[in-house]
């Protein structure tokens, strides 16, 4: 493979992508258990997440890279615009081309939904798609880029969390309860969590950038406090969630915490943010066995 292939799959973050789908696995879950599950639906929405995904990081990529946030001081692995090996038009032909890519998986998506009868929640779920399309280039990217007002965990907990889960349960259903939304506000908090984590370890060089995430605005400390407060919610959300529905099987799903809060002490202890770096990792996966152990659950 060489350099500028392997330049181009390490700009993708494969390690982000488990943590992309772990809202669809959750809203099939859900699904599953009223018994309207569709294989066409599952595939083209894990599609259409992942490019998602892969957009956001490619846009992160060359938003970080032109504005010089990614330098010398940044802690994680070296982006592909700050290499070198890949220009800035380069990433940004190719982020033109994930976009059209995501779009089409997303139109068929609706289609199989939907098909030609509702036009209004064809109609709707388009501009989800468009909304989301935007989100993951606006993170960064432009003048207004909403990660750099500290608006980054808000996007992840909206479209991550709330839109991920239940959106992906009214494509099977198309009708939505209130309880389904307990366990997005689980998926989207453990993924704010991974952003909250991701710039915890940065927050020194995004200071110095003029990047004002959160954790910037909040300071270490406030920080750490924020990061226990979401993974705890978390846990809380599924808790009811599971007492609600009265299925003690779906207590399952909280082994994935046990991992969490193993990880909650190292971040206790943290004193180096470079040290964060191996926790991210730790909190995508627990985020994706979540929702694995959530849809085995739904099964017994």
């Amino acid at each position: 493979m060489g350099v500028k292939i392997k330049t181009w799959v390490s700009a993708a973050r494969l390690r982000t992508l488990p943590l992309s789908i772990a809202g669809i696995i959750t809203g099939t879950a859900l699904a599953v258990e009223y018994h309207t599950f569709s294989w066409a639906i599952f595939v083209f929405a894990i599609l259409t997440t992942l490019g998602l995904q892969i957009l956001s990081n490619f846009a992160n990529d060359y938003g970080d890279g032109v504005k010089g946030t990614d330098n010398e001081e940044r802690i994680g692995p070296m982006r592909a615009l700050q290499s070198g090996i890949i220009t800035d038009k380069e990433m940004k032909k190719a982020m033109i081309i994930t976009s059209v890519i995501t779009m089409i998986f997303a139109l068929i998506l609706i289609y199989l939904a939907f098909g030609k009868e509702n036009f209004a929640y064809s109609l709707l779920f388009f501009v989800l798609g468009l909304a989301s399309v935007g989100a993951a280039i606006k993170y960064t990217v432009g003048k207004s880029a909403y990660g750099y007002r500290g608006l980054g965990d808000v996007f992840v907990f909206l479209f991550f969390g709330l839109l991920s889960v239940a959106g992906s349960f009214f494509l099977y259903y198309q009708d939505l309860s209130l309880q389904i939304f307990l366990p997005a506000i689980a998926v989207g908090l453990l993924s704010t969590a991974v952003l909250n984590l991701n710039n915890m370890r940065d927050r020194i060089s995004d200071a110095n950038s003029g990047k004002n995430t959160l954790v910037v605005k909040l300071g270490g400390k406030r920080a750490k406090i924020y990061h226990f407060s979401i993974i705890i919610f978390a846990l809380l959300s599924q808790l009811i969630f599971i007492i609600l529905k009265e299925n003690y099987y779906l207590l399952l799903s909280l082994v994935a915490f046990i991992p969490l809060f193993i990880h909650l002490n190292v971040v206790a202890k943290n004193t180096t943010p470079k040290d964060l770096d191996p926790e991210l990792k730790k909190v995508a996966l627990s985020t994706f066995f979540f929702s694995i152990l959530f849809l085995i659950a739904v099964h017994l």
